[in-house]
């Protein structure tokens, strides 16, 4: 897998998100060079594992919507003269 990737707005938004969170949390602020450094470790050290289990967790729904693709789309066959017997029965 290449590089984890984020647009120019979010990556914007990530680093105001880190700052405020320093200034609330810590006792240093955190510059707006620091926080674009940290967020590009977070990115690299710890965006595969978030990526892979979000395709782990695709993967799983995907496998469970195909698995149940019977249930989902199965069309009962020659059904034309049971619904007429059904039919014929109800009018008597």
């Amino acid at each position: 897998m290449t590089e984890i990737e984020i647009s120019k707005q979010a990556r914007a938004d990530a680093i105001a998100s880190l700052r405020r969170y320093f200034e609330e949390n810590m006792t240093e602020p955190l510059g707006e060079l620091p926080a674009g450094l940290l967020l590009n470790f977070f990115l690299e050290e710890i965006g595969p594992t978030i990526y892979n289990q979000a395709i782990s967790d695709a993967q799983t729904r995907m496998q469970q919507r195909v698995s149940d693709l019977n249930g989902e789309l199965y069309a009962d066959e020659f059904q034309h003269w049971i619904k007429v017997d059904a039919r014929r029965r109800s009018r008597r």
